[in-house]
């Protein structure tokens, strides 16, 4: 019972506790970039969903052989294998969302979330619980992009789910290509906000979510996130930087 409750706790930490883009703020990059359609926003969130499981399962099994001066090398060997493996599945079955994902689905390799999970979880935990670890970061990262997504197609293009015919082509012949609310929008002399979907509208609808996710935390006891000191990060309690001598809560030195 015990352990079927750790289980979920590492799962639903990735929700919002230690979300990767809103509590941690890692992989800023591709979430910025991506989420000007929700469709794009899943195919996103599912790739680097399965090179975190993946990773973090191989990198797992082998943290005791891989020797601790050549670790992060090694890491980024079996993250770029699986990175791999997705894109050329990617361009097989969803050539659409490969186009549209563009340079953002190889740059997975250097994602922070999954090389920061490898090193701050998977190369010290088991590989069941590493799993774990993985898809709930994987869902929690998804969670992200696809909320900050919606906002902004809703808002910037006035639709939502556009393109996701292209995302279900795997499932065969599906006709749902999401809806198109311009036509209401006009019928009430509206007009969609295409600030939402240019790249100050990304950094505006980020700092909204940001700031939800802080207080939705801290209504739960949680410190807010903030880029202040090794102490106020909500990985703290399990990075290897704290461990270091002359690491005490102070900012950590390259």
């Amino acid at each position: 019972m015990a352990e079927k409750t750790s289980m979920r706790q590492e799962f639903t930490k990735g929700l919002l506790k230690e979300n990767p883009v809103l509590r941690l703020v890692l992989g800023t990059c591709p979430t910025l970039a991506v989420t000007t359609a929700v469709s794009n926003a899943i195919g996103m969130g599912i790739a680097a969903t399965i090179v975190l499981v993946c990773s973090n399962i191989v990198i797992s099994a082998l943290r005791k052989v891989i020797p601790d001066k050549v670790r992060i090398p090694a890491f980024i060997v079996v993250i770029a294998s699986f990175v791999t493996i997705v894109q050329m599945l990617v361009k097989a079955f969803v050539p659409a969302l490969n186009d549209a994902l563009g340079i953002y689905l190889p740059l997975i390799v250097v994602n922070c979330i999954i090389l920061g999970r490898a090193e701050a979880y998977a190369s010290k935990t088991p590989v069941l619980a590493s799993a774990v670890d993985g898809l709930g970061m994987g869902v929690g990262f998804t969670a992200a992009l696809c909320v900050m997504g919606a906002v902004r197609e809703l808002l910037g293009a006035g639709t939502f789910l556009a393109g996701i015919k292209d995302l279900l082509v795997v499932f065969g012949d599906v006709q749902f290509n999401g809806w198109d609310l311009n036509g209401a929008l006009e019928k009430i002399t509206l007009s969609p906000m295409t600030f939402f979907i240019l790249p100050a509208g990304g950094f505006f609808v980020f700092g909204l979510l940001m700031a939800l996710a802080n207080h939705l935390a801290e209504r739960k006891g949680k410190k807010p996130a903030t880029l202040e000191n090794c102490a106020s990060c909500p990985m703290a309690d399990t990075c290897h930087v704290q461990d270091k001598a002359g690491c005490d809560g102070k900012e950590a030195t390259a």
